[in-house]
């Protein structure tokens, strides 16, 4: 069986590794590794989507993966990649955060009979005491040598403060308290956590005698340039709630041609074969691939059900098949006495979500890229009512691929 890291290494998960020969032969038998996620929002988003599919390819290796959720860590916040300070987050907020994270983690890895363990690191870092810690473990931290980490030397330029500056300390007491108590060798992370995760090594071998290591992974961005996971309508998040499963796969099937094989390896547990056979497909057979792409992406984050449903909610809406309701679709509710009194078109688009403002709305119709029910919008200010319905329901279409379906709703 290939060693694992050869996996990650071929899938192109790898961008730094302390030690890849001594990696590879720590992998060779069961091995327990780790990595840490910032409790910053309530739901993650597909930035973190390398991290969590690296902890799964660990776990389909035979590897205990260890999702570290930082309830301790983010009262003080992570400098890394950031050019200024976060903003401090109450504990109330941040322990809401690491319950729903705990609960979207689940979804991507078997925590049954402690194949993989969920921690936070509030159990044991809010109990601390300060001057034990510093005599303990600060002693062990040369400031030179932490001010050349790039997360503080980009920080220095714009202000970095004495509570960031503890980050790489705790960071690293979270690697050495793992090691003690899991046997936890192994820390992976993005790539602006590579003096962290150095740091927490080191401190291992100086305060247990032991070798621990580390492996980061690229930052991800598409052909265009842009941030995995950005789109022009903010983040795509794993939460349901926040992304909708249609909207997850939309994503997915809509990557340029020139990012699905590095996505297939990336985002999904196909085979390199069957990666290598679809990135190989050229022209129309091409989006063969993305379906798939999109389907398996959408399957591991929500479910094979929800998948199912986007991917067909998707044929029929880019198939011409659209005089049906969609149920998969972006839904719009609109109460039934707004749509018999009629809505400027462009407000409606606003409403929906489809538009973030009334003046996108008006250039977007105006620009020829406003439809009802597939038939394009002549005026911007064209009344719809409910003479568009079609089985209690229409289609707003913005451009070639964002759709919305409202959903004339009755009084209760």
């Amino acid at each position: 069986m290939k060693n694992v890291f050869d996996e990650l290494e071929e899938r192109g998960f790898v961008d730094q590794a302390t030690d890849p020969d001594a990696i590879r032969t720590l992998l060779e038998q069961p091995a327990t590794c780790y990595i840490g996620f910032d409790p910053t929002a309530k739901s993650l988003h597909l930035g973190s989507l390398v991290c969590i599919m690296a902890l799964a390819h660990m776990q389909r290796a035979g590897h205990r993966p260890i999702a570290l959720v930082g309830g301790g860590t983010g009262l003080v916040g992570d400098p890394s990649g950031k050019t200024e300070m976060r903003r401090i987050m109450s504990r109330e907020e941040i322990y809401e955060n690491a319950g729903c994270i705990r609960d979207q983690l689940a979804r991507f890895l078997d925590f049954d009979n402690d194949r993989a363990i969920m921690a936070n690191n509030v159990d044991w870092l809010a109990g601390l005491n300060y001057i034990d810690f510093l005599r303990d473990i600060g002693r062990h931290f040369s400031v030179n040598r932490m001010l050349s980490a790039e997360s503080y030397r980009m920080r220095l330029q714009t202000g970095l403060s004495f509570i960031e500056f503890n980050y790489m300390l705790l960071q690293s007491y979270d690697f050495l308290h793992l090691y003690r108590t899991y046997g936890c060798r192994l820390q992976m992370g993005g790539s602006d956590q590579w003096g962290n995760i150095v740091a927490g090594a080191d401190l291992i071998r100086r305060v247990e005698g032991g070798s621990a290591f580390g492996i980061t992974f690229p930052l991800i961005t598409t052909a265009s340039g842009i941030k995995m996971g950005k789109t022009h309508e903010g983040a795509v998040w794993l939460d349901p709630e926040l992304t909708a499963p249609y909207d997850y796969y939309q994503y997915w099937i809509n990557q340029d041609d020139a990012d699905v094989a590095r996505f297939l390896a990336l985002f999904t547990f196909l085979p390199m074969d069957e990666v290598r056979r679809l990135a190989s497909l050229e022209g129309a057979d091409l989006r063969r691939a993305k379906e798939v792409l999109a389907l398996e992406a959408t399957r591991i984050c929500h479910g094979g059900e929800a998948a199912g449903k986007a991917q067909e909610a998707s044929r029929r809406l880019f198939g011409g098949g659209v005089s049906g309701p969609i149920d998969s679709a972006p839904t719009f509710e609109l109460p039934r006495e707004e749509m018999e009194q009629g809505l400027p078109a462009y407000i409606l688009f606003e409403m929906s979500g489809l538009c973030r403002t009334r003046g996108d709305a008006r250039r977007l119709i105006a620009q020829g890229g406003g439809y009802v029910n597939d038939v394009r919008i002549d005026a911007f200010d064209r009344t719809i009512d409910t003479s568009a319905l079609n089985g209690g329901s229409l289609l707003l279409r913005a451009g070639k691929k964002r759709y919305v379906r409202v959903r004339v709703v009755d009084p209760e």
